[in-house]
């Protein structure tokens, strides 16, 4: 696999290691039934982190925060237990 060995900058790769830390945390099934609140708040904070760092733009910010609400807001409803 060494074709693909440094094609990514170090920002590049960054931000892509960030963007999927975000989305296991989305995918955290055990975190997201024994409790919403501290999910949701990982999520958020994870956004925001990634925001505070540049990676992110004002929309893209957006888009993932949307995306933790919608989660948490099925979490609290009980989707998971369905």
């Amino acid at each position: 696999m060494n074709a693909f060995k440094n094609q990514l900058t170090f920002a590049q790769e960054t931000r892509l290691l960030a963007l999927a830390a975000w989305q296991r945390a989305l995918e955290n099934l055990e975190l997201r039934r024994d409790c919403p609140d501290a999910y949701h708040d990982e999520l958020l904070r994870q956004s925001d982190e990634m925001d505070r760092l540049g990676m992110l733009s004002w929309d893209e910010w957006r888009d993932l925060r949307r995306e933790a609400d919608v989660a948490y807001l099925r979490a609290v409803a009980g989707d998971d237990y369905h």
